[in-house]
């Protein structure tokens, strides 16, 4: 798997790993980036897609049939 190099503030790569619990940035940024990502989909799973939300959006907005 092809890896992207970034750049941290030193002070934010430290607190990410006292907070991620972890002994090096990589891995502390890399737990995030998972946590984040596992975050969206858990919401996406529950509330749906954007093509979905348009879908409802459509159906609201129009008027009842036999009233």
């Amino acid at each position: 798997m092809p890896k992207v190099t970034i750049s941290l503030d030193s002070d934010l790569a430290i607190e990410i790993m006292l907070l991620a619990g972890t002994r090096s940035p990589q891995d502390a940024v890399e737990l995030i980036v998972r946590d984040y990502l596992a975050r969206g989909h858990r919401t996406e799973a529950r509330s749906g897609d954007a093509a979905d939300q348009d879908r409802f959006a459509d159906r609201r907005s129009a008027p009842e049939e036999g009233r």
